[in-house]
């Protein structure tokens, strides 16, 4: 078993977007700029967000931040939203998820200016990757790319089992090993014998939120194991969605949690701002 080091590459990420933020600065004046949005006080997503701006401020990205209330009217955060999409300062927005039950999330992530769509959910976006065309990669997906193409895991041919299938994750990850070639199967609650999937995969990707659900039977000898999934034990430890314990000498590669596909999330983030920046330039010097 061998170690998919989230956090090392992460970090090798980072110093390669200093420099090129640094040379962004240099030749247009001013950092890129991304703009967040928090709505109430969750704990968990306030992390979040506090750690994506620290990031940014490491790389000389300009973070632009605001909290509302979580009783906010939609109508209001649309008004928001607006603004920054038609603030020249601000190349990407991201919209902190989940929101409260009361607000529309997809029509609010409709609402965000596809070019400023550094998280990759609007339909635009997502419409360009099911026609494998270049678009903002929603980030944890697009991180789950990098590191695998960082350790030279092949693709093309490889059978990958998805474990999930939200909008953040498992729908977008499928198209993006679709578009790489793979031939992939997404699993979900309504499987039935999802084990036996499992078994078939070459490569196993869970991302369910579900504690330690893949156990050791589950997993193929030598098969890659990406493990998306993050949650809190009652000792206050973290897990993954993947019983790491009983599976890591079974598999290949696997990726540790913490420290896996978490950093990547961010670093991916931050690419997809300095793209954006990069192309609202190129539409200025067109203008």
């Amino acid at each position: 078993m061998s170690l998919l080091d989230g956090k090392m590459l992460s970090k090798k990420l980072k110093e390669e977007l200093t420099q090129d933020v640094s040379h962004f600065i240099e030749n247009h004046g001013r950092a890129p700029g991304l703009a967040t949005i928090l709505v109430g006080h969750d704990s968990a997503s306030a992390v979040y967000i506090k750690n994506k701006r620290l990031s940014c401020e490491k790389t000389g990205i300009t973070s632009y931040h605001q909290q509302f209330a979580d009783d906010i009217d939609q109508q209001k955060l649309i008004d928001h939203i607006n603004q920054l999409n038609n603030d020249p300062k601000v190349d990407g927005i991201l919209l902190q998820l989940p929101l409260p039950i009361h607000l529309n999330t997809q029509k609010l992530l409709n609402t965000i200016d596809p070019c400023k769509d550094v998280d990759g959910f609007h339909p635009y976006n997502l419409g360009k990757l099911l026609k494998s065309e270049t678009a903002f990669i929603p980030c944890t997906p697009l991180g789950i790319l990098r590191l695998l193409q960082h350790y030279a895991i092949e693709l093309s041919g490889k059978h990958c089992v998805i474990l999930g299938r939200s909008n953040i994750v498992g729908k977008p990850l499928a198209m993006l090993l679709l578009n790489n070639n793979a031939t992939v199967t997404v699993c979900h609650s309504k499987t039935d014998n999802i084990e036996s999937y499992v078994q078939q995969a070459d490569i196993v990707i869970a991302a369910v939120g579900k504690a330690k659900l893949v156990k050791e039977d589950w997993i193929k000898p030598g098969a890659v194991v990406i493990d998306v999934g993050i949650n809190r034990q009652n000792d206050g430890s973290l897990c993954g969605d993947v019983d790491y314990e009983q599976t890591a000498d079974k598999a290949s590669w696997i990726t540790p949690v913490p420290g896996g596909v978490g950093p990547l999330t961010i670093a991916m983030l931050l690419q997809n701002t300095v793209l954006a920046a990069k192309q609202q330039e190129k539409i200025k010097d067109r203008g």
